[in-house]
């Protein structure tokens, strides 16, 4: 039954792994994903690498942030790394494992300590991104020392260098802005951005989302956006559970779609149903007040408990 593939698609991206639901709906079969959280692995904790790892763990990577300096690898310096790692560069590289799900930047405090880390991430598996910090010139000349050292032409084209977009950053903080922006390129290359596409956007997953739909007695529907038209509040993905006295986890966009959301998850809860219902967003008031939200969500909503009897 449908509950019983979304309660084990959540179950295992609960648990950290990959999943996917394939399901039926106006004539279409849309795919939800779940990607397990991705690492974004500094090497490097100087002051870019400081900026980058706020903006990173905001967009949901697990920053892991590597330096052989133990002055520099501080939680005061780094509060919202995941993991804080100090030792020789190499031999930390292969105590981590890289693998090719895993995002990596590298800029450590000089030329040498680059050339040795790429070295060292190239003798392995190659991430989904790689990006080395430096001048067009550094670049170039690591590049041909790569070369030289016996590495395929396929190989450094894959290397982002000099690392970030090209927005003309010079501070700090713009460097760190463009370097997360072409994560986020990287990241986004394969989503697809049509009306009506299949595979929806959002893919991560609210961790108390996951449990909360483990617990059948509790009667939680879940409410989850699968097509939009217009600028709306959530995009296809977004999740939420609503119970029958109206408590909630996760949002589906806030504000009165929501709330008519919610009534219907009351509506449906213990019953084992599962339906879908359209939310037109537009609003004659909101543009002389400066609300920009509009346009149509559709929603689909599934009871995740045992149906009760009647």
């Amino acid at each position: 039954m449908m509950r019983l593939k979304w309660r084990e698609a959540l179950r295992r991206a609960g648990a950290g792994d990959a999943a996917s639901v394939s399901f039926p709906m106006d004539g279409k079969v849309y795919q939800r994903i779940f990607r397990p959280e991705t690492r974004l692995i500094l090497l490097g904790a100087g002051h870019v690498a400081q900026a980058l790892c706020g903006y990173g763990a905001e967009l949901g990577f697990r920053v892991n942030v590597v330096d052989d300096r133990p002055e520099f690898i501080t939680q005061e310096r780094f509060p919202q790394a995941a993991q804080l790692l100090c030792g020789s560069y190499p031999a930390v590289i292969r105590d981590l494992k890289i693998g090719t799900q895993d995002f990596v930047a590298v800029m450590t405090r000089g030329h040498r300590y680059d050339t040795l880390c790429v070295c060292a991430i190239l003798e392995g598996e190659l991430p989904s991104y790689l990006g080395v910090i430096g001048s067009r010139h550094k670049a170039q000349a690591l590049l041909e020392l790569l070369a030289t050292e016996g590495f395929s032409r396929e190989t450094l084209d894959k290397i982002h260098t000099p690392i970030g977009l090209d927005i003309g950053a010079l501070t700090v903080q713009e460097i760190a802005v463009s370097i997360v922006a072409e994560l986020i390129q990287h990241r986004r290359k394969k989503t697809p951005r049509a009306h009506g596409a299949t595979l929806l956007i959002e893919d991560g997953l609210d961790p108390a989302l996951a449990v909360a739909t483990q617990q059948q007695e509790k009667n939680w529907v879940l409410a989850m956006v699968y097509e939009t038209t217009g600028s709306t509040p959530a995009k296809t993905g977004a999740m939420m559970l609503a119970d029958r006295t109206g408590n909630t986890i996760g949002t589906v966009g806030g504000g009165n779609g929501e709330y008519r959301v919610v009534q219907q998850a009351r509506s449906i809860a213990g019953t084992g149903d599962c339906i879908s219902m359209t939310l037109d967003l537009d609003n004659p008031l909101a543009e002389p007040e400066g609300m920009v939200c509009g346009g149509t969500m559709k929603v689909m909503l599934i009871d995740m408990g045992e149906p009760e009897e009647r």
